[in-house]
């Protein structure tokens, strides 16, 4: 019997003057980037969270509480190895995800490929199988005042 899950993550981050701004697992050349305990990169925490959720194994807090030192200042990219490993021990693989960023700016089409394939090579997923896309708030709330990113991510997972 084929059992699929599905799973949605969002998160959000507050940017600031002086900070990397890493996303989607690249660092984007920009004079603010995201606050976190972590390096703050807002597009695969969702991913994660999303992952954690549809295997009902709690949250990217749960597993990574930003209590914890051993996280401060950690590669995002490093925790989603970790997902990925904590999805196939329960039995899972990922078919495919889906997510949005929403950003006023800078704009991230020229980096979206980047992003999938650095996330399908981590997740060991053809970059088919990885959706990113991006979209202003229309210089509304938060995004659109350029304070903070925002980011939402799908995903289906089966065993």
């Amino acid at each position: 019997m084929l059992n699929i899950r599905t799973g949605i993550g969002y998160d959000v981050h507050q940017l600031a003057e002086g900070e990397e701004f890493w996303l989607g697992g690249i660092l984007l050349d920009y004079h603010k980037g995201g606050v976190g305990h972590s390096d703050a990169d807002v597009l695969i925490h969702t991913i994660c969270d999303a992952l954690l959720g549809a295997a009902n194994l709690g949250d990217i807090g749960k597993h990574f509480p930003d209590t914890a030192k051993e996280y401060k200042g950690i590669d995002s990219k490093i925790l989603l190895a970790r997902v990925a490993e904590l999805i196939e021990e329960k039995g899972y693989s990922i078919s495919n995800i889906d997510s949005t960023v929403c950003l006023q700016k800078p704009k991230l089409a020229p980096h979206l490929d980047s992003m999938k394939k650095v996330m399908a090579d981590i997740l060991k997923l053809d970059i088919d199988q990885v959706s990113v896309k991006a979209t202003t708030t229309e210089k509304l709330g938060f995004v659109g005042r350029e304070e903070g990113v925002s980011a939402y991510s799908s995903v289906l997972i089966y065993k």
